[in-house]
């Protein structure tokens, strides 16, 4: 019974009913069909009514989802405009050099992947045929991230194309050699292929949409037309419970990218069974993309199913299809056609009565093989269609098999993403499934034989007429003989040089203001591209969004709250900043995607990403590897960096260890500096490096990471001495003696070397002064600007000693004749200055901030640490002492003096 008490739906409805006679009646209907002719029906009239609802343009609520079947009717669908039986050799011919690419390299015990390409086959062959731009289409052709386990149906068709060789091919996983092929997506190891690494999975996705903004960003701001452009993802149904995977949906549905389609392969497995064991992973995807606001377009069924939906006339198998668990779906894939009849068509005395009009072997093509992921027409369909939509991003969801046409023995298995090879009885069969002209004897000695049908087959010639047609060949990465940019002028990073007199300026202030006047450079300037994850204001960078603005496709559509000051909220089309909101995975996505469009695009684009220091490396260092994979050039700076310069923020804000995980990535430049002119010579020799003439034998394909502070001190002048420069860039110089520091030490007194990086040479600074005054020790001051890059010298020399070859490391150089110990410290883990320890050959110490940070004020914290100047002073006379230089009791005395 209803309660009568109970809120009515009416009741909670804010809107005022201005006919609810009307209203009544409508609802008396729907009673009317549920009694009459049962709730299905029902549901189906409400199903469709809110369909034409939604396509007249009506304000109401999405449906999120539809019936289990193809979004796009048979009767819909447009021819494939090209030979499909021509395609169907070529896809086979793929399919068969896919799984003899791996087979044969399973001797080598490397691995590699099979059942992926098998179920992907044409969803890839129908893009590269017709869909696909290559690089001498208008604009800069497609962009096509590449589903990683399926690199081996792509270096197959690259076989067949005539740019890989078998020698190639039989060295898949195996680089050493200088002649393999990589095992997954990696432009830095095939960079004349591949364009975006894809295999850390999740990431593929959320760079995807991140590059599709990035090429309306370039449009807008007049940089290229990027119209003819498409970014194509192909990803994995597993992949997407990655959450990078789909946290970018929004903002591609918001700034309505219909540059851009997803192909989401739904075999229903993941790497251990079924995505959605219990569940449907299709219609799950679906309400969620629809909810986002995509475009959804399933794919799902093949044409063997057209005669099995026009049977159904009670709409019993649709909603059969709707409940069957996707676990269960592939159980039929490996059962016979009894079993199918009783669990699947039994269910439903429709059903029963639909079954017996089937044959066993319609049932079997249905159940087993046709799906519309391996169908060209179907998949044609959903990419017309895909390309043609205007105004929202689509997502293809195509149902395939996993290891389709691969066997009984693959097709659907739980363990099939673990399976490395066929046996030659099953690669036998897979030759006659497919029609091959493969005999018998060319399985010599039992070892599979790649196939190609002639470099002037009509296959070769069909594919590379297709390619031609569609701008050349695909994937392919292209690094356009673009002339390095020129230098900003010198102004912009000798006004730094001079220091800042009285006034107390952080390095992060100073990094933005050097920013500030290079954006405005004439040739360069517009190149710059600013992101700032919804902090620039906590890094002082508001004084750019009125000048520079921040990108919105939509422009500025209301009056800014702010509009009467200097400093406004100013959004713009053309605008310059990308302010990302509360995303450190969306700013990464947006840094990468500047950071490679001199390749991408061939147009060089400098973008620097500033960041909580504890928020980027830490959160983000998958994409910085991402990054260096993708070879790209540009400045990540961690702002407000250090364990101890957050004054209150504490243990989750307190970075004490970001260098650490910068040093494990090799195409990271880290650099700690202290100075606001370090800094600028930093971004000087950076710009240099990455974006002008680099030196011989220095690698472009670089980023750089800069740690500045939030911390106010007054900026000296750079020191009047040679080599200044040169240290600051290699990691270390001399910024004073005790002498040029104005300090008198006795004759003959100890001295020791103080190693400080970022805001630690300030505490070390002061440390010199106490050594002198109070306890008659000399110290020099060294800045420390990279442990990093000291450490990378040094291996470097290293290696060079194992070849034969003499070579100092820098380190040594500069620190050859210093007197006395070095204690080295900084306001990181003592593991970021002990980088260098093995190669300093004076007596070697550290001090640093280990262990968690802590909300107080600087002091306190560097007090807590051991880091301040009082520690740096026991330490330094710990260090004499134990040379006996100094009294053992000083070290006593002074933990007394300063409270230690």
């Amino acid at each position: 019974m209803t309660d009568p008490n109970a809120i009515q739906p009416s009741e909670l409805d804010q809107l005022p009913d201005r006919d609810p006679e009307e209203t009544a009646e409508w609802q008396a209907s729907l009673d009317a069909v549920t009694e009459a002719a049962g709730p299905h029906r029902a549901a189906y009239l409400m199903r469709r009514t809110l369909e034409r609802a939604e396509g007249a343009g009506i304000a109401l609520p999405k449906l999120l989802e539809t019936d289990y079947v193809n979004s796009i009717p048979t009767a819909a669908e447009p021819g494939v405009p090209g030979d499909e039986a021509m395609e169907q050799r070529i896809t086979a011919w793929n399919r068969w050099n896919a799984a003899a690419m791996v087979t044969r390299g399973s001797k080598y015990g490397v691995g590699g992947h099979i059942a992926t390409f098998a179920s992907a086959a044409w969803l890839y062959e129908t893009g590269f045929n017709h869909f696909f731009k290559g690089k001498e289409a208008d604009g800069s052709g497609d962009q096509l991230y590449i589903q990683g386990h399926a690199s081996p149906g792509i270096y197959a068709r690259a076989f067949l194309d005539g740019r890989l060789n078998e020698a190639q091919l039989d060295n898949f996983r195996r680089e050493a050699g200088g002649d393999g092929l990589p095992s997954y997506p990696h432009p830095r190891r095939l960079p004349w292929l591949w364009e975006f690494p894809t295999v850390s999975m999740g990431l593929g996705p959320l760079s995807a949409i991140y590059q599709a903004r990035f090429n309306r960003y370039l449009t807008n701001r007049g940089i290229k037309d990027t119209a003819g452009s498409h970014v194509w993802a192909f990803l994995g149904d597993g992949e997407m419970d990655e959450p990078e995977s789909t946290a970018a949906l929004a903002l591609a549905a918001r700034e309505e990218l219909d540059n851009l389609t997803f192909v989401i392969n739904c075999n229903l497995q993941r790497l251990d069974g079924p995505v959605r064991a219990n569940f449907k992973i299709v219609q799950e995807l679906e309400a969620q993309f629809r909810g986002a606001g995509w475009n959804v377009i399933k794919t799902l069924w093949g044409t063997a199913w057209d005669e099995l939906f026009q049977l159904d006339t009670t709409g019993a198998l649709v909603r059969r299809l709707r409940q069957v668990p996707d676990a269960q779906i592939q159980t039929y894939q490996t059962r016979d056609a009894a079993y199918i009849r009783q669990d699947f068509f039994g269910a439903d005395p429709a059903l029963v009565e639909l079954a017996k009009l089937l044959s066993d072997d319609k049932i079997l093509e249905c159940f087993h093989l046709s799906r519309g992921g391996h169908e060209a027409r179907k998949v044609y369909a959903a990419y017309r269609a895909a390309v043609e939509h205007k105004g929202a991003p689509t997502v293809i969801l195509a149902q395939t098999v996993k290891g389709h046409t691969l066997g009984e023995g693959f097709a659907s298995k739980n363990a099939n993403h673990q399976m490395k090879k066929l046996t030659v009885d099953e690669f036998k069969n897979m030759r006659d499934l497919l029609e091959l002209p493969i005999k018998d004897s060319d399985f010599t000695d039992g070892v599979v034989p790649y196939g190609h049908p002639g470099a002037d087959s009509p296959e070769v010639r069909y594919l590379q007429e297709r390619r031609a047609a569609l701008g050349g060949p695909a994937p392919a990465r292209r690094v356009h003989a673009v002339a390095p940019l020129p230098a900003p002028a010198e102004k912009a990073f000798a006004s730094f040089d001079k220091g800042s007199g009285s006034q107390n300026v952080a390095t992060t202030m100073a990094f933005v203001r050097l920013v500030k006047d290079l954006v405005r450079d004439k040739e360069t300037g517009k190149r710059w591209v600013p992101i700032v994850p919804d902090e620039a204001r906590t890094f002082g960078m508001e004084s750019l969004f009125p000048s520079l603005g921040i990108y919105s496709p939509k422009g500025q559509t209301y009056e800014p709250v702010d509009r009467d000051q200097l400093m406004y909220y100013k959004e713009a089309k053309n605008g310059q900043i990308l302010n990302e909101g509360i995303t450190e995975a969306g700013s990464m996505a947006d840094f990468i995607a500047a950071s490679t469009s001199y390749a991408t695009h061939g147009e060089t684009m400098i973008p620097f990403y500033i960041f909580y220091s504890m928020f980027g490396w830490q959160r983000t260092a998958d994409q910085m590897w991402q990054l260096g994979d993708q070879l790209g050039r540009g400045f990540l700076v961690g702002a407000t960096a250090g364990r101890t310069t957050l004054t209150g923020e504490g243990l989750q804000h307190a970075d004490g260890h970001s260098p650490v995980i910068a040093a494990t990535n090799p195409a990271a430049l880290s650099y700690d500096p202290a100075f606001a002119y370090e800094v600028a010579a930093i971004v000087k020799d950076g710009l240099r490096r990455m974006y002008g003439e680099a030196a011989p034998g220095e690698d472009q394909n670089v980023f750089y990471y800069l740690t500045v502070y939030n911390e106010p001190m007054p900026q000296p002048a750079k020191p009047s001495v040679d080599g200044v420069d040169e240290g600051i860039v290699k990691g270390l110089y001399r910024f004073n003696t005790a002498e040029s520091a104005g300090i008198t030490p006795p004759a003959n007194a100890p001295r020791i070397q103080l190693l400080g990086s970022g805001t630690a040479i300030h505490w070390a600074l002061k440390a010199q002064q106490l050594l002198a005054e109070e306890w008659g020790v000399a110290a020099d001051v060294w800045s420390a600007t990279s442990w990093g890059e000291l450490r990378r010298d040094a291996l470097e020399a290293d290696e060079a000693l194992l070849r034969g070859e003499e070579r100092v490391p820098f380190v040594r150089q500069a620190l050859q004749g210093a007197e006395g110990p070095v204690l080295a410290v900084s306001d990181y883990m003592r593991q970021v200055p002990d980088q260098i320890a093995q190669w300093v050959e004076q007596d070697w110490s550290s001090l640093g901030a280990d262990g968690f940070g802590l909300s107080d004020t600087r002091e306190a914290a560097r007090r807590h640490f051991g880091v301040d100047a009082e520690s740096i002073v026991v330490a330094a006379l710990a260090q004499l002492a134990k040379r006996g230089e100094v009294k053992a009791t000083a070290v006593k005395e002074a933990r007394a003096k300063y409270g230690l």
